[in-house]
């Protein structure tokens, strides 16, 4: 019966996919165990009269996809290098882990899924840290300034240095230095040594370490999966960020109000172990990448790499956008937990809560990105910084903790969907060689601007409340998002 279906002298015969598979799978070993010469000669004598056959592995003409396949649009070859070449597309479920198939990302999405977890609860404790010594949301304000300000002046230097080192080494080397820094702050924090001062000093030291460590993490991805994969990836480490993000602040509400602000720097100590553990597993980025004609000097690179940015279009425009909705609207580190204390005051926990809420959002769009992978559009990113822009106008009107809740998930929800395609768009218009650079004037822009926008935003709170940064920065990210879409249309260069 096997044999009859597909020798090819019948008349084409109509399968399910599930037997056609099962029929190339038996048709396999069938060959591979016992078929003479005389059989293969004979096989490749009826091949003869066969459309051409592609290489092994490459796909064939999509067939109709509201009826079952024929056996000639299934099988195209014959002898014992035969295949069924139609492959359907994998089950929904599994669709949006496409990415995880590569062992090296599966490895540093896992070891980074916990890592994460741990920073989050460091950011949340370090800012109630600040609150309770200072009772300033303006001090709040400087000490976040100082942990970014290495990223707005470094992150270049940091993106020519991920092109010229290997990636998986100098991750090494900037999460161990990050695991020092939090350790330093456990230590003082639990014998009662801390104060702002301390505190100032170790956020500019993690800040100069985040300034080379992000764009390599940036740029790392990329070397872990395949380019159709890419988009995908990028999707589930932004779901591994927010899923922390969601458990992280929880966590460390519970952690404070139970062990204490030492018990929660604690915990992230121990969670780098997790990332550092899982890039002495990973192959990939042992060695530099391959650079395209003679290397030329620190400077030099670096220009090259804004001049790339300068040049295109589009990547130039996406890069406007984010300066801007970063700057005005992404000040969350620094508004939510004034909004905790004062108008809302609900405590530690109640900031874990409120926290978590962007971050359920944030989990929900992630994932949805994931599964969506290609069928997203891009121009979606300028309707997500509107809607960003519009949650936040409301909440800076609407000092109510459930309210605030769902408003801070929609804000969460918009931020991972426009951040997200903002870097899928960046990364797909740049070539390897120059990804680091790249990566880093979009790192330095996305997250080197906030030193400005929290100055601003704390300042702002000190002297109106925390509804009015809610409602400029809003305000800021609505209106940009409609110039640039104006302009990137009129230009027929929308991402």
């Amino acid at each position: 019966w096997y044999a009859n279906c597909f020798s090819g002298t019948r008349e084409p015969r109509r399968f399910s996919p599930r037997t056609l598979r099962l029929g190339g799978i038996l048709r396999q070993a069938i060959v591979n165990d016992g078929q003479n010469d005389d059989k293969k000669n004979e096989d490749e004598e009826n091949s003869e009269n066969e459309p051409v056959v592609e290489p092994q592995g490459a796909a064939i003409d999509a067939p109709s996809p509201t009826g079952p396949l024929t056996e000639t649009e299934a099988v195209t070859g014959r002898g014992p290098s035969s295949t069924i070449e139609f492959q359907p597309p994998p089950p929904r479920l599994l669709a949006g882990l496409t990415s995880l198939r590569h062992r090296d990302f599966r490895i540093y999405w896992l070891s980074q899924l916990v890592s994460l977890t741990g920073t989050w609860m460091q950011i949340v404790a370090q800012s109630w840290l600040v609150l309770t010594l200072s009772d300033s949301p303006f001090i709040l304000g400087v000490v976040s300034a100082l942990q970014f300000l290495p990223t707005l002046t470094l992150s270049m230097a940091g993106g020519v240095i991920a092109d010229r080192l290997p990636r998986r080494q100098l991750l090494l080397a900037t999460q161990s230095s990050a695991m020092i820094l939090a350790f330093t702050l456990a230590v003082l924090t639990q014998l009662s040594l801390v104060n702002i001062g301390i505190v100032m000093i170790l956020a500019l030291l993690v800040g100069t370490v985040n300034a080379v460590d992000m764009p390599t993490r940036q740029a790392f991805v990329v070397e872990l999966v395949s380019g159709e994969d890419l988009h995908n990836a990028i999707a589930l480490n932004s779901a591994a960020f927010n899923s922390a993000r969601l458990v992280g602040p929880a966590v460390a509400g519970l952690a404070i109000g139970y062990l204490g602000l030492a018990g929660a720097f604690y915990a992230n100590v121990f969670s780098f172990l997790a990332v550092i553990g899982g890039l002495l597993f990973i192959t990939a980025g042992r060695q530099a990448i391959p650079r395209q004609g003679q290397a030329g000097s620190f400077w030099q690179d670096m220009r090259e790499g804004l001049r790339y940015v300068a040049g295109n279009t589009r990547v130039r425009m996406v890069i406007l956008l984010v300066g801007i909705v970063s700057g005005f609207a992404l000040n969350l580190n620094v508004l939510i937990p004034i909004l905790a204390k004062d108008p809302l005051n609900v405590g530690a926990q109640g900031l874990g809560f409120l926290t978590s809420a962007a971050g359920v959002g944030s989990l929900v769009a992630a994932v949805w990105l994931a599964f969506m992978g290609r069928r997203v559009q891009s121009r979606l990113l300028m309707f997500a910084a509107f809607g960003l822009g519009l949650a936040e106008v409301l909440i800076g009107f609407l000092p109510n903790f459930a309210a605030d809740m769902v408003l801070l998930a929609v804000v969460g929800f918009t931020m991972i969907v426009f951040t997200t395609l903002a870097n899928t768009v960046v990364q797909i218009a740049t070539p390897d060689a120059l990804r680091g650079r790249v990566m880093s004037v979009y790192t330095t822009v996305f997250v080197g601007i906030t030193p400005l926008g929290s100055l601003f935003a704390g300042s702002l709170a000190e002297v109106s409340g925390v509804g009015a940064p809610f409602a400029v920065g809003g305000l800021a990210s609505m209106v940009s998002a409609v110039l640039v879409y104006w302009f990137m249309t009129t230009r027929q260069e929308a991402p």
